[in-house]
């Protein structure tokens, strides 16, 4: 784009219009993922440079859902008319936002997740420039990552339209980190920021995206891991509690807390598949407390408990398992369940839970255990069986030395009386 001030793309870009366009799939290059690197855990405190998800991210299907059922026609007229009251009822659009079928729609969601976040409509902020933005330091990263992320976008859009999508995900990630240097971009960051652009636009996104990580995502964007690793460790305690067959046979596997990092970082827009799921989702953890995905992760393990003990007890067999959601998940009830969760075992009830095994893990990674030579039972004396003290060097090998030369002529003797070698016949 030219000029000084960075402008907004002349096309009207709305999701709404993406999702019902419907042009056929997009020829996607095979070679345009993974978004994500391979993550590094010993680099976790070594800074934000070497690490993050391990697994490409799901490609998103937008696929037309079936009629809504009439349970949720009613819910979304209740969430109309509550959107067109002159005083908004907040709490009662929180409530329906946490409930079952969250807030239903896009059109809904594009009104209610900025009253949620208690943003006006009337905020408005200066657009960095085109310079300042090509000269943050995460820019060629952000953009590599934007490129990288066409399965995010709905499938079958007009070329022209997805290069200002990328342009707009793009300005609206360097807006935030420009506005905030103390927030740190991260991979997956572009995940959560593409969920908001394609509900909302732009302008309210940008908003949105400032209140969350300034809030429930900041931990996430501090200049190390080392928050996000300790929070990770918030799952075990949980299913501890709830299973603890469950949770010992997961220590013993080793399958440690890698398979969660993209669900709490990306709040599940990396490992869903179904766009309606992830946004989903995202009704539930805007109006929920920032430890919720942890939850909703510990609850998701502890659904699963009969996969996982029919997988094989090693790391890579189960971090397989784990690290992959099926479409399936009951995701409504796993989200129950969740809240239930966290109501009955708050975070502080385990933060000495989550301390202890933080540090159990801290020391692992830097004091790694020394691994012990394997004890060879070595074949005893048989001096030793009558008490008799050892020879010495000399006196064993003058009585080895006798032995042999006794050998040798016992072997010459039976050759013949003149003591000769024995020869075989020709």
């Amino acid at each position: 784009m030219e000029g000084d001030e960075m402008k907004k793309t002349d096309q009207t870009i709305e999701a709404s219009d993406l999702l019902t366009e419907g042009m056929g799939q997009l020829d996607l290059d095979a070679d345009s993922e993974p978004d994500f690197e391979e993550l590094d855990v010993d680099k976790w405190d070594e800074g934000k440079g070497d690490e993050i998800i391990c697994s490409a991210p799901s490609e998103l299907s937008f696929s037309e859902e079936p009629a809504l059922p009439p349970v949720l026609r009613r819910k979304r007229d209740d969430l109309y008319a509550i959107l067109a009251a002159e005083n908004v009822d907040k709490a009662r659009l929180i409530q329906m936002a946490r409930s079952e079928g969250g807030l239903v729609d896009d059109e809904i969601r594009k009104k209610a997740w900025p009253l949620i976040l208690n943003i006006s409509d009337e905020q408005t902020e200066e657009l960095p420039t085109q310079e300042e933005i090509e000269a943050h330091p995460e820019y060629k990263q952000v953009v590599m990552d934007v490129n990288r992320s066409l399965k995010r976008f709905p499938p079958g859009i007009p070329y022209d339209q997805r290069v200002a999508l990328q342009d707009q995900l793009t300005r609206l990630i360097l807006r935030v980190i420009i506005k905030y240097p103390n927030l740190c971009y991260y991979q997956g960051y572009h995940d959560v920021a593409v969920t908001f652009l394609l509900v909302v636009g732009e302008e309210k996104a940008f908003y949105i995206l400032e209140k969350l990580s300034t809030e429930h995502l900041r931990v996430c964007m501090e200049p190390t891991m080392d928050t996000t690793s300790r929070l990770l460790n918030t799952i075990y305690p949980l299913i501890n509690r709830k299973n603890p067959q469950l949770h010992d046979y997961l220590e013993r596997s080793e399958a440690g807390t890698l398979f969660a990092l993209p669900w709490f970082l990306t709040w599940f827009g990396h490992s869903l598949s179904k766009y309606n799921a992830v946004v989903r989702m995202y009704d539930f953890f805007i109006c929920s407390a920032p430890h919720m995905p942890l939850y909703v992760a510990a609850t998701i393990v502890l659904h699963r408990t009969d996969e996982v003990f029919e997988t094989q007890c090693q790391m890579d067999y189960m971090h397989g398992l784990l690290s992959q959601l099926p479409d399936t998940l009951p995701f409504e009830e796993i989200l129950r369940q969740a809240e239930r969760l966290y109501i009955d075992f708050p975070p502080e009830s385990i933060e000495q839970e989550v301390h202890e095994r933080t540090l159990r893990e801290y020391q692992m990674r830097n004091n790694p255990p020394v691994r012990a030579k394997p004890v060879v039972r070595k074949k005893p004396s048989p001096y030793s069986y009558f008490g008799w003290p050892r020879p010495s060097t000399y006196v064993q090998m003058v009585f080895a030395t006798a032995s042999v030369m006794f050998s040798i002529y016992m072997y010459m003797k039976a050759g013949g009386e003149s003591g000769t070698l024995p020869i075989a016949p020709s």
